[in-house]
């Protein structure tokens, strides 16, 4: 039951929090009328809307079904998820949103949307550094320590 709770709730917050930060306002911020491009940029950006879909989705799942949490700082997983595309960098999740949103600029040939992903790494990253992890460091403690010293923070550690 918690299980199934916490993947509803993963759901619900993916919806409302990504799917507005990675397709409603990008969509809003394409000058109409906004076609894609299907030359090269523009297929290199649909491959990277799939991949950070994909990496979004199944670091949420692990979240949700491994931590019996959410990607919401409201609620967060139980435990410190530490495998999956996890192990090679810290915040995984954002870097997915922020490869869905270079992928939209791609597609579109769009600079605003750059912009725009500059503007959200931006955010991400002090949201990152003032809030999440000195939470973790005190909710997990030394194993929080441990994992912050050996796994990046942005750029996958291959």
């Amino acid at each position: 039951m918690a299980r199934a709770l916490a993947i509803l709730k993963t759901l619900l917050f993916t919806i409302f929090v990504p799917g507005v930060v990675a397709g409603y306002v990008p969509y809003r911020l394409l000058p109409p009328p906004a076609k894609p491009s299907f030359d090269v940029i523009g297929i290199i950006g649909i491959v990277a809307i799939a991949l950070g879909a994909a990496g979004y989705l199944t670091c949420a799942w692990n979240f949700a079904y491994y931590g019996l949490g959410t990607p919401a700082p409201i609620d967060p997983p139980k435990t410190l998820i530490v495998h999956g595309l996890n192990r090679y960098m810290r915040n995984p999740m954002y870097v997915s949103v922020l490869l869905v949103i270079l992928g939209e600029a791609a597609l579109f040939h769009a600079r605003n949307l750059l912009i725009y992903a500059a503007c959200v790494w931006l955010i991400a990253h002090l949201f990152v550094l003032f809030y999440e992890e000195p939470v973790l460091t005190r909710k997990f403690g030394e194993s929080y320590e441990q994992y912050r010293q050996s796994v990046p923070r942005w750029i996958p550690d291959l």
